[in-house]
């Protein structure tokens, strides 16, 4: 018996929507190594500390050495002398033991995973990070239509007139790629929606994921 052309089809189809049901619910690899609780704690500490230096560093009054009032020939030496930006940089088992603990923290922490963000949004459970040159790999779990779905999206992290910008490079849900193209436009909206969440302290001037590290740069 010969199959119609519209059977092999509905056959195909059937199958590719089995294929891509079963990569959407697959856990993918993970973006980073879990932490233990004694590391997340030891992470988590060194994270606040090296915010509140940068924040104090950052905060004080500009040296002298840094005005632009300077005499012909104390020009050039007053130039080499002036002091560098400060700087914060954060590796990501760092990063990622801030948002565990501000998942533990529940509604008392700005990042929590049952942020609003808006109707319909699904509810994140778990979330990673990890920073590859100057990549940075995001993976959420979160509960979309009372299913468990793990999300990955890579991109450039950045900033753009006081505020955090994020240029995505890979898309993913489960274990199969989106097309960026096909995702983009509706990030960028909805990042603009949260634009207010996504001000930056008014002494950060830069921030940048450079060489595995987040970086922080004085205003």
């Amino acid at each position: 018996m010969k199959f119609k052309l519209s059977t092999i089809i509905r056959i195909v189809t059937l199958l590719t929507s089995v294929v891509a049901l079963v990569m959407v619910l697959k856990k993918p690899a993970p973006v980073a190594q879990p932490q233990t609780p004694a590391a997340v704690a030891a992470n988590a500490q060194s994270f606040g500390e090296k915010m509140e230096q940068f924040s104090q560093a950052a905060q004080q009054p500009a040296p002298a050495s840094r005005g632009s009032y300077q005499t012909a020939a104390s020009q050039e030496q007053g130039s080499l002398s002036s002091l560098p930006k400060a700087e914060v940089h954060l590796n990501s088992q760092e990063v990622g033991a801030a948002l565990a603990q501000a998942t533990q923290a529940g509604g008392s922490a700005e990042l929590t995973p049952d942020t609003n963000m808006g109707s319909g949004a699904p509810t994140i459970k778990e979330q990673q990070v990890s920073f590859e040159g100057d990549v940075v790999h995001g993976q959420f779990l979160a509960e979309v239509a009372g299913k468990d779905v793990w999300v990955t999206v890579s991109g450039h992290l950045g900033s753009k007139d006081g505020y955090a910008t994020f240029e995505p490079t890979e898309f993913k849900v489960g274990e199969m790629n989106v097309p960026v193209s096909m995702v983009n436009s509706a990030l960028q909206k909805k990042l603009f929606e949260q634009h207010d969440r996504l001000k930056l302290p008014d002494y950060v001037g830069d921030m940048k994921v450079q060489n595995g590290e987040l970086i922080m740069q004085q205003k």
